[in-house]
């Protein structure tokens, strides 16, 4: 990208996003217009794609809505976009999920989840080996 674009952009790109990837079911919550009201709507879905980068990046979430699948392209860097919350975070084997939009049913939402079954076994022997290890010098002086 243009460094004089960078520059003039860095002020605009958000630093306070929420790390997120293809695959990670989110709920972004979208502030919303309505004559003088605003309000927060939130689109739920399934991250199927992010392309760009800097201020130009984007993301595409796709959802089932009463049987037909919706898509919804959003700016990362939007100021309407309040928050995005993940809700459940996956292993995706491909940069873009194109492929789900051939699926129909529970299919259409079917991807790997993350195994945290690991992650929670490795806290836990830490914090085992945390509370031995200073028990065992002050035994060893007694």
């Amino acid at each position: 990208m243009n460094p004089i674009i960078q520059e003039v952009t860095a002020s605009q790109v958000k630093k306070d996003i929420t790390p997120f990837k293809v695959g990670d079911g989110v709920r972004v919550h979208t502030k919303v217009r309505e004559g003088d009201k605003e309000r927060v709507q939130i689109y739920g879905g399934i991250v199927i794609a992010r392309k760009g980068h800097g201020i130009h990046e984007t993301f595409t979430v796709r959802r089932l809505s009463y049987g037909e699948g919706v898509e919804r392209v959003f700016p990362v860097n939007s100021p309407n976009i309040e928050k995005i919350e993940v809700e459940r975070e996956s292993e995706a084997m491909k940069a873009r999920l194109y492929y789900l939009r051939r699926r129909t049913g529970k299919a259409a939402v079917a991807i790997k989840e993350k195994d945290r079954a690991a992650e929670i076994h490795a806290e836990k022997v830490a914090a085992t080996k945390a509370a031995v290890a200073p028990a065992a010098p002050a035994a060893a002086k007694a």
